[in-house]
């Protein structure tokens, strides 16, 4: 996963107050150390935790809110009140507080010493007293934020966490992911357009555009050398019919696609962008649409959207970062073709870019004909998508407001084979089937371009859009059509309200 660093890491920040005396303050210093060196051990959380000193007065939580602030790498805060700590001491911090944090919601033992407890042992491990008084700031304060409830030692608890660090992962991303523009959105499509300031505002993502004379150059500026050498790599990781690489016509054809991979890399590189958009519509000076060199910058980490799609663009970098360390792959999709039968299906793909990290197989590295917006041979990457569980993420711009629509669903293995369709695929059973969960996504205005993913959860999804404060719809298992509308229905009175008049 490129442009993730591994000094990211989440404070573990413990608070208590003066009224016990040094002795207790000791052990809970030395509890505190002793569970984040626990959970770091397990290795469950995708980041290091890093134990901050206790905060006892209104001025340590102030300042190891600031000092949180001011520190790239840290992404976020897991606070736990060991003792009772006096809310009002809060109030500073957590107003000037600009990361995500967690309360953690646990005590450092499990089970009670039942023939030892006594009051100083009631007075250091007050978790149940000091968190409900800890909770009713945050809820003052009308804080959006995670709560998680259990014994540290939980995998549960600790699974929960992961989910969280994954979405302050994203949002760190979020704030300063950078979207290149090859060309505009397509002509007269909706759904892809959007209010590129709003945007920033409300996620932190920048998008910026860039003329395909700039992109041209530097495609052109790459050498035959690097282009030979990328081919030998090609040759490696893929299936390759023979004489595809041997042949100089269709290895031409490749060189194209390996010619706009490294050039748009460079590009990327040398303006700061993750993700980028490109439009059929609009090739002027390059050979053809990129499809295998979409593919693997995909693969590489860079957000991807089609026909100028910047938001999806941009949800496909974030999520792959949530994803970073996990290998069942999140890609650019598009619902694409129903199959109706005993158990209905959407077949997903698109023209070109589908990204290979959710792949079942070895992909098989293929030149066809490709007829929309360039007529001419085009390398790609054509492979069936895993089966198992997934989620379908659609960020949408209402207007007045930033939509996440999400569809839990279960990709499954084609029950045929495809020999003529010359493009990566992936089929799934949309929850709780076809016929609900289509028309719950259309009541809410969602996308035909997604994200997909077998790696992102939906509490990640959940804790991110908390973070990023816009609204959140699930199509799940439960979804009901008289239940989902008026939930659209009420969220649109909350958000709206919420705004102001």
């Amino acid at each position: 996963m490129n442009n993730t660093s591994n000094q990211q890491e989440l404070w573990f920040v413990t608070g208590s107050q003066h009224l016990y005396g040094p002795e207790v303050l000791k052990q809970v210093a030395a509890d505190s150390e002793q569970i984040v060196a626990g959970l770091n051990q397990k290795g469950a959380i995708c980041l290091p935790l890093v134990c901050q000193p206790t905060v006892k007065t209104p001025d340590e939580i102030l300042e190891v809110c600031r000092r949180a602030n001011n520190d790239a790498n840290c992404v976020g805060l897991v606070l736990w009140m060991h003792t009772f700590s006096p809310a009002k001491m809060w109030i500073a911090g957590l107003s000037e507080l600009n990361k995500p944090w967690v309360h953690l919601h646990t005590q450092f033992n499990a089970a009670l010493p039942w023939d030892k407890i006594d009051m100083n042992f009631m007075n250091t491990n007050q978790s149940a007293h000091g968190g409900r008084e800890f909770g009713f700031i945050g809820t003052r304060l009308d804080i959006d934020r995670k709560v998680i409830v259990g014994h540290w030692q939980n995998p549960s608890v600790q699974h929960q966490l992961d989910d969280w660090s994954r979405a302050a992962l994203g949002w760190q991303e979020s704030k300063q992911l950078k979207v290149a523009r090859f060309g505009d959105n397509m002509r007269q499509v909706a759904v892809t357009e959007g209010n590129k300031v709003s945007a920033q505002i409300q996620f932190g993502y920048e998008v910026n555009a860039y003329s395909l004379g700039e992109l041209t150059e530097a495609v052109n500026a790459v050498s035959d050398a690097d282009i030979n050498a990328l081919l030998e790599v090609y040759a490696s990781e893929y299936e390759v019919a023979p004489g595809l690489l041997t042949d100089s016509a269709t290895r031409k054809i490749v060189a194209n696609d390996a010619r706009l991979e490294l050039g748009m890399e460079s590009f990327l590189n040398d303006v700061g962008a993750k993700a980028f958009v490109n439009n059929f519509e609009n090739l002027d000076g390059l050979t053809n649409l990129p499809g295998l060199a979409t593919q693997r910058l995909m693969a590489k980490g860079y957000g991807f959207g089609a026909e100028g799609d910047w938001k999806t663009s941009a949800m496909t970098r974030i999520m792959k970062v949530m994803g970073q360390g996990k290998t069942g792959g999140t890609s650019f999709m598009e619902d694409y073709t129903y199959n109706f039968g005993q158990t209905d299906q959407i077949l997903g793909a698109h023209m070109l870019e589908v990204c290979p990290s959710i792949a079942a197989a070895k992909p098989r590295l293929e030149v066809h004909r490709h007829t929309i917006g360039c007529d001419c041979d085009v390398a790609r990457l054509i492979f069936a998508g895993k089966a198992g569980p997934a989620i379908n993420v659609a960020p949408i711009d209402l207007g007045n407001r930033y939509r996440l629509l999400v569809n839990k669903v279960d990709c499954v293995t084609p029950p045929h084979a495809l020999p003529n369709l010359p493009v990566a695929h992936s089929l799934w059973e949309p929850q709780p089937n076809l016929e609900i969960a289509a028309a719950a996504w259309i009541h809410a205005g969602g996308a035909h371009h997604t994200v997909s993913s077998h790696d992102v959860s939906l509490d990640t999804i959940t804790d991110y859009a908390e973070m990023a404060g816009v609204e959140l719809v699930v199509i799940d298992e439960q979804t009901t059509i008289r239940q989902f509308k008026n939930e659209l229905r009420h969220s649109g009175i909350y958000y709206r309200l919420k705004q102001g008049i």
